[in-house]
């Protein structure tokens, strides 16, 4: 991660007690912190990385089930009497969105808690569910799965549920923009042919604007961790052979 290698470029810096090698990793040092905190070059990076938003004119035909992937909430958030969405909340609205304007028939939600000892009642999959009883959408068009842990259980649970309910039919996936990539090949590894709707978005559509692209900003930091470790799941899951 960026920070990690800042950390260990000044660290090194401060305990070498070469001088030409302390010069060589200082100007390292600022070289990258000034990369790392740039926000128009991780723009642009994320941009190459992230799946485009679909226009939604351009969504034709109206598919049987909306796929909602999870780790959107605040689970650790008390009082537990609401739902505390994080960064990512667009993928249940957006689906809400859908399911409003007929884009599809129903919303399937996969994604448990990364403590089996939870309860059902925390699983973010039933969590979001709520919201969406709130929103008035009839429960007998909400089906939840609520063991998935990882972007790969996702698929192989949600296949199950898919083959077995809704075999043959048309599944649109909702998940975040960086993310889109390796949720798709998961699926299709599992043998569920989907169509990616990308929401969430890191980007903005803006060019380099001087002098203020230049300038560094802290919240650059926390896109290029991101990034770094979308891309580096992404390698993984290629390969192990789950994307």
């Amino acid at each position: 991660m960026p920070v990690t290698w800042l950390c260990l470029v000044f660290t090194w810096a401060l305990l070498t007690k070469k001088s030409r090698r302390k010069r060589q990793l200082l100007r390292t040092g600022v070289f990258l912190l000034w990369l790392f905190t740039n926000p128009f070059i991780v723009n642009q990076a994320l941009l190459l990385w992230e799946a485009p938003p679909t226009p939604l004119h351009s969504i034709r035909q109206t598919y049987d089930v909306g796929i909602v992937l999870t780790g959107v909430t605040n689970t650790d958030k008390k009082p537990h009497d609401r739902v505390y969405l994080d960064k990512g909340g667009d993928r249940i609205t957006q689906a809400l969105m859908l399911y409003r304007l007929g884009k599809i028939k129903k919303i399937l939600i996969s994604g448990g808690s990364f403590d089996p000892k939870q309860r059902l009642e925390r699983a973010e999959a039933y969590l979001l569910k709520q919201v969406l009883l709130q929103a008035k959408v009839p429960s007998h068009d909400i089906i939840i799965e609520t063991r998935a842990r990882n972007t790969r259980e996702n698929a192989l649970n949600t296949a199950k549920i898919l083959n077995k309910q809704f075999p043959r039919q048309s599944y649109l996936l909702i998940t975040s923009a960086f993310h889109i990539r390796r949720a798709v090949g998961c699926f299709r590894q599992a043998s569920i042919q989907v169509t990616p709707f990308s929401v969430d978005f890191y980007t903005i559509d803006k060019g380099f604007a001087f002098p203020f692209s230049l300038f560094p900003a802290e919240k650059a930091l926390y896109k290029w961790y991101v990034l770094s470790h979308e891309v580096i799941g992404y390698i993984v899951y290629k390969a192990l052979g789950y994307a």
